[in-house]
C-alpha cells in the first residue's frame, strides 16, 4: 500500500528571516514582496499577526490596522533555495522526495511530500517516523506540521489542517475538511462554499458529472478529488541528485600502518583532479575518509579560499591532517570527496613570465588556515549598509558554505544604501572623510555648542576635555528605515580637530523637534591619523 508524508514548514521564511535578524521576538515585523499595485505581505511575525497582518494582504491595508508594523523586504528566491536543500537533506527519510508545489506563490511557507512506503520500520513505525521529522527540524529551529496518508494530496491536506496518520479509509478522514484542502483554485474554493458545499464530504455526495460540467480547466474539482481519493494517479518524481566529485581506493588487505591514510591521498589526488577538470570546478573542501574494518570512519576535511584543482597544494593541505587517522584495526578502504565545488575554467595568469599574487596569497591562507585553525585566520567583510558600525565585519578567511551563504542574506538583508547628506562640508568635495580608526560601537560624549543647531565647540570624552579648534561638516546620514524601528534618529557627522591637534569623528544623534525623542545625543565614532 502507497504511503506518502507530507512535511509542511507554515514559518519557514519568517524563522529563516530570524536567524540573522536584529529585531526582538515581540517586534511587529512583515516581510514583504512586490505586488501590482504596491508591496504584498509574504509573511509575518507572531506579533505582527497578533495585530491584523496576514500573508496576502497588501502592506498599505494592514498598516491602516496597526501604523507600527515593520516592514522588511522578502527574499522568496532564498526560501526556494532553503526548501531545496532540505529536500535533499530529507533523504535520509526516503530515497523519493520532492518540494511539493512552487515555493515562490507559498507565500512565506514551504511543503515537501515523500514516499515513505516500506521505510517507517526502520523508525520505529510511521508515529516514530513524523516524531524523528519533527524533532529533527526543530533542532534547525524550523516549525513543521507532518501527516502520513495513501495519497500526496491527502497527505498535503491533513498536514494543513489535522496533522495526523491516515491508517483506513482516507474518505472519512478528509470529508470534515474544508474544500480549500483540496488545493483547487481560490475562486473555485468560494463558488462552492456559495453553494453550500465547505467540506469535502459535502463534495464527494455531488454528482460527477454535474462537477465536471460546472467546473473545467484549472478549477477542475473532481480532477483534485480524484487525486486526494486515490482515483488518479499522482507520481512523485524527483530530480537526480549531482553527487560531489568523488575518487576511492579500496585495499585487498586491510592497512594498519600510520602512513597508509598518507599513500591512499598521494594515489587518490591525481585521479579527484581528473574528476575536477572534467567538471570544469574546483574544490572549496576536500575530505578524506577512511573506512575501517569494524565499520568505523575516519575523516579528515580542509577547506580552501578559492576553487583549486592544483595537486600539489591540495596534497600539501591534506598532508598534515590526514597523518593523524589513526587506523586502529587497520583501513580497508579509502574515499576522496569535493564536497564543495565552485566554477573553475581555464584561465591565463598572466602575460609575462610572472604570474599575479593572488593564488600564492589564497594559497597561504590556506596553509595557515589549516596549521593555526580557521578561527584564527579572519579577513574583513564589507556590507552594503551606510551607517558606519554596519558596514564592515570579519569572517574566517575560509569559511564553509553555510557560512558564505551566510555572509550573502546578509548582504542582501541589509539592502541597499543610501545616504541623505546634509550641507556640503568646509573645504572638501562629496561627503566627509572617513576616519582610520572606527570604534566599534559609538560612545556618548558631552559637548557644549552656541546653539541647539551650531558646531561643536568643546566635549569630553574618557574623563578627558578638548577645546575645537577646527570642525567640518555636518555630513547627515538617515537611518535604514527598512531595519529600523521608526523612532530611529537622523545623523549629522563632524569631523573636528582640537587644540593639540588630535582630530576625532563625532556625530549629533537626532534634532530638536524630529518627534523622535528628547534633546540630540552626542557621540564620538572614530579618530584620525
Amino acid at each position: 500500500m502507497k504511503r506518502i508524508a507530507s512535511i509542511w514548514f507554515p514559518a519557514l521564511a519568517i524563522e529563516r528571516w530570524a536567524k540573522s535578524s536584529d529585531f526582538g521576538p515581540d517586534d511587529p515585523v512583515v516581510l514583504t514582496v512586490e505586488g501590482t499595485h504596491g508591496p504584498i505581505i509574504h509573511a509575518v511575525t507572531k506579533a505582527a499577526a497578533e495585530r491584523g497582518a496576514r500573508p496576502g494582504a497588501r502592506l498599505t491595508d494592514a498598516r491602516a490596522l496597526d501604523p507600527a508594523l515593520v516592514a522588511v523586504p522578502a527574499d522568496p528566491a532564498g526560501d526556494a533555495a532553503l526548501i531545496e536543500r532540505l529536500a535533499r537533506w530529507t533523504g535520509r527519510w526516503s530515497p523519493l522526495v520532492e518540494v511539493d508545489g512552487d515555493p515562490s506563490t507559498m507565500l512565506g511557507t514551504g511543503a515537501l511530500r515523500l514516499d515513505v512506503s516500506g521505510v517507517a520500520h526502520l523508525f520505529g513505525g510511521e508515529l516514530g517516523l513524523l516524531r524523528d521529522v519533527q524533532r529533527r527540524f526543530a533542532q534547525m529551529g524550523l516549525t513543521t506540521r507532518t501527516a502520513i496518508a495513501p495519497t500526496a494530496a491527502a497527505a498535503w491536506a491533513l498536514a494543513h489542517h489535522v496533522p495526523c496518520i491516515c491508517d483506513g479509509d482516507s474518505e472519512a478522514k478528509l470529508a470534515p475538511l474544508p474544500v480549500s484542502a483540496l488545493r483547487i483554485d481560490a475562486n473555485a474554493a468560494r463558488t462552492l462554499e456559495r453553494l453550500g458545499l465547505k467540506t469535502i464530504g459535502g463534495l464527494i455526495d455531488v454528482p460527477r458529472l454535474a462537477l465536471a460540467r460546472r467546473f473545467r480547466g484549472g478549477d477542475d474539482v473532481v480532477e483534485a478529488l480524484d487525486r486526494a481519493l486515490g482515483r488518479k494517479a499522482e507520481p512523485l518524481t524527483t530530480a537526480p541528485a549531482d553527487p560531489p566529485p568523488r575518487a576511492s581506493l579500496r585495499l585487498e588487505e586491510p592497512a594498519t600502518h600510520p602512513e597508509a591514510a598518507a599513500q591512499a591521498l598521494e594515489r587518490l589526488i591525481p585521479m579527484l583532479v581528473g574528476e575536477l577538470e572534467r567538471r570544469r570546478v574546483g574544490a572549496r573542501r576536500l575530505s578524506l575518509a577512511g573506512y575501517r574494518v569494524d565499520g568505523s570512519v575516519a575523516v579528515a576535511s580542509v577547506a580552501t579560499s578559492i576553487p583549486s584543482r592544483d595537486p600539489k597544494h591540495l596534497q600539501r593541505l591534506l598532508g598534515d591532517k590526514v597523518t593523524m587517522l589513526d587506523p586502529e584495526f587497520g583501513f580497508d578502504a579509502f574515499a576522496l570527496v569535493a564536497d564543495w565545488t565552485e566554477e573553475l575554467g581555464a584561465a591565463q595568469d598572466s602575460l609575462v613570465e610572472e604570474p599575479g599574487g593572488e593564488r600564492e596569497l589564497a594559497r597561504l591562507v590556506d596553509r595557515l588556515t589549516v596549521k593555526l585553525g580557521p578561527r584564527a585566520v579572519r579577513k574583513p567583510q564589507p556590507f552594503e549598509s551606510h551607517l558606519p558600525e554596519r558596514a564592515s565585519g570579519w569572517v574566517a578567511a575560509v569559511s564553509s558554505p553555510a557560512i558564505a551563504g551566510e555572509v550573502a542574506r546578509e548582504a542582501r538583508r541589509r539592502g541597499p544604501s543610501t545616504s541623505s547628506p546634509g550641507p556640503a562640508p568646509l573645504g572638501i568635495e562629496g561627503r566627509t572623510q572617513r576616519p582610520q580608526r572606527l570604534l566599534d560601537q559609538p560612545e556618548a560624549i558631552d559637548v557644549i555648542y552656541a546653539t541647539p543647531e551650531g558646531m561643536p565647540r568643546r566635549f569630553m570624552w574618557r574623563r578627558a576635555v578638548h577645546d575645537i579648534a577646527r570642525v567640518e561638516g555636518p555630513e547627515r546620514i538617515a537611518p535604514e528605515w527598512w531595519r529600523q524601528p521608526s523612532s530611529a534618529r537622523l545623523r549629522d557627522y563632524y569631523r573636528v580637530e582640537d587644540q593639540a591637534g588630535r582630530r576625532y569623528w563625532i556625530y549629533r544623534d537626532g534634532i530638536i523637534g524630529d518627534g523622535r525623542g528628547g534633546l540630540p545625543a552626542w557621540y564620538i565614532h572614530g579618530l584620525f591619523g
